[in-house]
């Protein structure tokens, strides 16, 4: 099935997405329905289809859910881990290191805050000269840490500024618009493997391609559960946080960000994540 969150009369209300259409679920929000689900113990996608309206109606989604918290993940795939070495110079070696043992590499992106939803800006900071977009495969956890669904996510980062010292992560990844999430989220039920999704992403400036890559989610370097656990260890993240898993794709600096580019990351059985660049002071 596939959820998310529509906004009427001001108010944002979960839904049913069925193609170009929303059935809206009274009452609740995306985070509210999930956490109705578990209090009930009834599959979340049987609870949405019984709570939905019958009358679907033209309504465009907006953020699939408002997280408490956001994490990311980084090196679970080869060509990440080698990319960011051979950037780095003096420091080779360290983003290999986390590749290959058992420790992922996981970090705080943000709130709700931060995150912006399909059709809206992404940010690049104003200090930076090489921000790119990461595309990812998310996870919307549940309360005692299982997965409630997936969605996709744009980890936006300002690359250069990580380059310059692996310190200055927290103001690469944490800024206003440096998480894209959406367009809606599917549940598990109807995912049953996450590790045999195409993804791809297209940059594109004043109506001409600058990028295009892609990435097949077999090349995911750890399992998801795995991310989970470590996440979970001694930080009990709360329902609805959402995970970023990891880029495969990686954009080179001469298609760097600027204003006015437009950024697609797609999986089918997901949908189209799409969003333009926007400097934020």
């Amino acid at each position: 099935m596939h959820l998310g969150q529509i906004k009427t009369n001001g108010v944002v209300t979960a839904a049913v997405f069925e193609k170009e259409l929303a059935r809206p679920i009274p009452g609740h929000h995306m985070l509210a329905l999930i956490r109705r689900a578990e209090v009930e113990k009834v599959p979340l996608d049987k609870l949405a289809t019984e709570l939905a309206s019958r009358h679907p109606e033209a309504l465009a989604p907006v953020l699939p859910i408002h997280p408490p918290e956001v994490w990311g993940c980084g090196c679970t795939y080869e060509t990440s881990a080698s990319f960011r070495d051979a950037e780095h110079g003096t420091r080779e070696g360290m983003y290999a290191y986390v590749y290959r043992e058992p420790r992922p590499e996981i970090f705080f992106k943000g709130t709700a805050r931060v995150c912006v939803a399909t059709g809206q800006a992404i940010g690049i900071r104003a200090d930076s000269r090489f921000t790119a977009p990461e595309p990812e495969l998310a996870i919307v956890l549940g309360t005692r840490g299982n997965i409630v669904g997936y969605t996709l996510a744009n980890d936006v980062s300002a690359w250069d500024i990580e380059r310059e010292n692996a310190l200055y992560l927290p103001q690469s990844k944490v800024y206003d618009g440096c998480c894209a999430l959406g367009p809606v989220m599917v549940t598990a039920d109807e995912l049953p493997d996450p590790y045999s999704l195409e993804m791809t992403c297209t940059i594109v400036r004043d109506g001409r391609e600058l990028f295009a890559g892609s990435i097949s989610t077999s090349k995911l370097h750890r399992r998801l559960e795995t991310l989970i656990e470590y996440l979970r260890r001694s930080n009990r993240v709360p329902c609805g946080t959402v995970v970023l898993t990891g880029t495969g794709i990686i954009v080179p600096s001469e298609a760097a960000l600027a204003p006015g580019d437009s950024v697609t990351i797609r999986v089918a059985e997901i949908g189209e994540l799409t969003n333009r660049a926007a400097l934020v002071d």
